[in-house]
């Protein structure tokens, strides 16, 4: 059985309500290492912040906060709309907590295309571990951003970590195959489906299963509890497949039900068992190493895709080229080209 301590900073670590701050960096990073989560939600509002002088901020907020992250489970949890992540979410934290877990739920709530605005919902959904004293829940919009993440949704594990919470999830607008975008941040991913597994693959791409640590057919109470059953058989038989998520991982489908609690107890021991075999080899320290590099490369091709657009050569430009483009008058290659090198101009 994998140990809770070994992932736990000071596991019995007290979280104090609120203390007053003046926005000083130093109180800052003081009141997260202190589990103020009133301060955590500050440090994250200025994380997801799009001012510049925020940006900077938050930047020399992370670099202190950097060595007091780490030691958490992360995990992402997707499903189709409908299939009740948050609930499960909501049963699994509660279960957690009362085992003396502190648990940071980050919930990603869809952004509008056309307004932005976002309803950020998950409070309200997740009222009853919301008020548990060992829980934090932070709904940010999605803006947008495939794969079912906020753009900084690595910077805000990285303070929760910081703040002492030792069990991260990640839940996302599940968004199908574009999920790879989360699989990307978490040690463990759980996809949570619904019964009738023939009906529901024939609008479920391969991809999405392959992601996948864990598959849970949720609602598995009532009348739906055999159909729920023989949806999970059907999964298991198509996982035989499918190449694993994690080398030397068996994925697996199982049920369980938010409603009674049925399952979120073995959905645990799974995802204990799974930290366990890949803490024993070298399997979860390269995956989180593989994570550093790949966010390494997201950011630098979102600074310089930032830094395109932004170039004053470029916006002298870009009209004449769009329009020439869009009444044929040249080909997009040839426009990519005289853009390019009106962007190298400011090296010259």
């Amino acid at each position: 059985m994998w140990k809770r301590s070994s992932l736990m900073v000071e596991g019995k670590r007290k979280f104090v309500k609120h203390v007053q701050n003046d926005g000083n960096s130093n109180e800052l990073i003081q009141g997260v290492l202190n589990g103020d989560r009133a301060v955590l939600a500050k440090v994250i509002t200025l994380i997801e912040s799009n001012a510049m002088r925020h940006q900077e901020q938050s930047k020399n907020l992370l670099q202190k906060l950097l060595p007091y992250a780490g030691h958490s489970i992360r995990i992402g949890v997707t499903g189709v709309p409908g299939a009740g992540k948050s609930t499960f979410i909501e049963t699994l934290g509660h279960l957690l907590c009362e085992q003396g877990y502190s648990v940071a739920v980050l919930a990603v709530d869809p952004s509008s295309t056309i307004s932005g605005g976002s309803i950020l919902g998950d409070k309200t959904r997740m009222e009853k571990l919301a008020r548990h004293p060992n829980a934090f829940i932070r709904p940010s919009p999605s803006g947008g951003k495939l794969g079912g993440v906020h753009t900084k949704t690595r910077e805000c594990i990285i303070a929760c970590e910081a703040a002492g919470f030792n069990v991260i999830l990640v839940e996302t607008v599940g968004v199908g195959q574009s999920e790879s975008a989360v699989r990307s941040m978490v040690d463990f991913f759980l996809l949570l489906v619904l019964t009738g597994a023939g009906d529901e693959l024939q609008g479920m791409k391969k991809g999405i299963l392959e992601l996948a640590d864990l598959i849970v057919v949720n609602k598995a109470d009532g009348d739906n509890l055999n159909q729920a059953k023989k949806t999970m058989r059907e999964y298991n038989q198509i996982l035989h497949f499918i190449q694993p998520a994690t080398p030397g991982w068996d994925t697996k489908a199982m049920i369980s039900s938010s409603l009674t609690g049925t399952g979120i107890d073995k959905v645990w021991e799974t995802i204990q068992d799974f930290m366990k075999k890949t803490q024993s080899t070298s399997l979860f320290k390269d995956r989180r190493q593989k994570q550093v590099k790949d966010w390494l490369f997201v950011l630098i091709k979102e600074r310089l895709e930032s830094d395109f657009f932004n170039d004053p050569h470029i916006k002298e430009i870009w009209s004449k080229i769009d329009s020439a483009v869009m009444n044929d008058l040249t080909t997009v290659p040839v426009a990519v080209d005289t853009l390019f090198s009106a962007y190298k101009k400011k090296d010259s």
